[in-house]
Order: structure tokens, then sequence, then C-alpha cells
């Protein structure tokens, strides 16, 4: 009965000093980033960190905040269905991206590697350089190399900040993609099918820098 009731507090403690380097991080750890917190006599083990982070979750069920994991690790968010009090907490607007914009990133995130012109082809339209400058300045989208074609064309793929920043895990996190209209078939506009990426711009539960996560439909403009 000892022996658990040490364990017990122990594990409670690990929770604690967890739960609180979470709230003061700023950015999501990972579970090495946690264990390098505590002197090596001392240190928990992986799979103790997990189990932590785990009864967290579930402590924090139905709560104002939840704990998630993302690329980078976990971290406290508040809940989204929050967001129209917790909007009020910022003067400043929040800034909104064009549907064109956001459109190009979904056939990124979905069809990666893509070049600009096979996003062109699916949208019927072209592909403004401001987007995709915006896009690699926000971090969202980097090159992940060029296809053997003439001129070399960019091959375009998503980075872990673009996880992080719509609280997803991995690729595999992202809803499920009805297939497109044939690209060859321009007569036959992407309206036809809804992309069920979760992004669009928010008046959220986040600072005006961050964006939220909605269904946007893969339209020709």
């Amino acid at each position: 009965m000892a022996l658990y009731s040490l364990l017990r507090d122990r594990m409670e403690k690990l929770q604690q000093i967890i739960e609180a380097a979470l709230m003061v991080a700023g950015r999501p750890l990972t579970v090495a980033a946690i264990q390098k917190l505590f002197d090596e006599d001392t240190q928990p083990t992986t799979a103790e960190i997990r189990t932590a982070l785990q009864d967290l979750r579930a402590f924090y069920t139905d709560r104002g905040i939840e704990l998630s994991e993302v690329s980078s690790g976990w971290q406290f968010r508040s809940c989204t269905e929050f967001s129209p009090w917790l909007a009020k907490l910022w003067d400043e607007r929040p800034q909104r991206y064009s549907r064109a914009l956001l459109e190009t990133l979904a056939l990124v995130a979905w069809r990666q590697p893509i070049t600009r012109a096979e996003i062109e082809d699916i949208r019927g339209v072209t592909v403004s350089s401001h987007i995709m400058r915006t896009l690699l300045e926000r971090e969202w989208v980097r090159v992940l190399g060029y296809r053997d074609l003439p001129g070399k064309p960019a091959l375009y793929g998503t980075t872990k900040t673009f996880l992080d920043h719509f609280h997803l895990k991995s690729l595999e996190d992202l809803p499920p993609l009805p297939e497109f209209s044939d690209p060859e078939n321009h007569a036959a506009p992407a309206t036809q099918k809804q992309v069920q990426l979760e992004l669009t711009q928010f008046e959220e539960t986040t600072p005006p820098d961050e964006t939220t996560i909605e269904q946007v439909s893969l339209a020709d403009e």
C-alpha cells in the first residue's frame, strides 16, 4: 500500500510539472523536451510521460481548454466553441485570407508534391505570385524539390508549421478528400466536389495571427 501511494504521488507530481510546463512554454513540447526538464537521476521514462499526458488530456475533457498533440509535440489550446467570446480579447481584427489562397493551400496539402502549374490546371485559373509568396512566408508551404520537366518547376508541400497551426499531428489527420473532377476536363469545374479541408480564416480562440478550421469548397473563381 505504501508503494502504491508513493507511485501515485509521483505520477500526480509528474502531471503537475508537465501541466505547468505546457502552460508557460508558449510552444508545443515533445516527450523528449519534457523529459529534459528533470535531472538525470529523477528523470521519468517516456512511458510515464505519455501516461501523464493522456491522463491530463482526459482531465481537460469537457473544459474550456484542451490538451492536444500536434506535429511538434503537445500543447494546450482553447476550445473552438468558445471563440465568439474569446475573440473579443483582441482589438485587432484577424487577417483574412482570400478563397483563392485557401484553395491553393488545400491543393498543396492533399496533392503534394505539386507544382504551381498543376494547381492552376485543377483550379482552372492562374495562381498569383502573391499567393505563393504568402504561403511560403507564413511557412505553411515549402519547396520540396523540382519536377524533372523543362524549366524545372518547383514542387510544393506543407510544413510542420502548417500542421501545428491547424492542430494536426500528421497529414493523416486531414479530413478525407473526395475525388476532384478530371483536371483535363476544364469544362467540369472542381465546384462539383467539396474539399473537406478545415481551413478558413478565424475570428476565434487564438490571437488574430492564427487561422481556424472549417470546410472550404474548392471552387473555380
